[in-house]
């Protein structure tokens, strides 16, 4: 009896009648087929990317926003900060010399790592890829960023630290 029982087809090969030759099978026009309907899928979602990002551009910092105070950043060291908004950006505040400070998104321009200060070299460094950017303009020094870092002004006002929106003649 129980012999019968493992003989007999399984019960959901009646529900599913495919033979196996065909059911393993892929023509090359099926095969074609789904080629083309994922190829769509991707050029749909990159112009759907690129119409999101001519439409609606990300905006512009507003204001000054306030960081840190004044003696809380020691000269040579950096201190790391988010300004929220549509989307939280992180950036770095260094204290380069007495009274000189610069600030930077903390994003590397090349696969977005983060990006820190290095005390020792005077430099700004993406460990990623090894690209290393000037700690005074933002400008790229070495390895594969194929741009300065993104830069804020920095205001120094009654022994606090403010960063604004650098104004277009600065960027220059």
């Amino acid at each position: 009896m129980a012999k019968e029982d493992s003989e007999r087809e399984p019960s959901w090969k009646s529900d599913f009648p495919i033979e196996t030759r065909r059911g393993t099978h892929v023509s090359r026009r099926e095969f074609a087929k789904f080629l083309g309907l994922l190829s769509g899928a991707f050029a749909l979602s990159n112009g759907f990317i690129v119409i999101r990002a001519i439409a609606f551009p990300a905006e512009k910092l507003e204001g000054e926003h306030f960081v840190v105070n004044e003696d809380e950043v020691a000269v040579g060291e950096m201190f790391q900060f988010e300004i929220h908004g549509d989307k939280h950006i992180p950036y770095i505040l260094i204290h380069l010399e007495e009274n000189e400070w610069r600030a930077f998104e903390q994003k590397c321009t090349h696969l977005t790592c983060a990006v820190r200060y290095r005390k020792d070299e005077n430099k700004i460094e993406c460990p990623c890829h090894n690209g290393w950017f000037s700690a005074d303009t933002g400008a790229v020094l070495q390895g594969p960023p194929p741009r300065p870092l993104p830069q804020l002004e920095v205001v120094v006002r009654d022994g606090k630290v403010y960063v604004k929106e650098k104004s277009k003649d600065q960027n220059a």
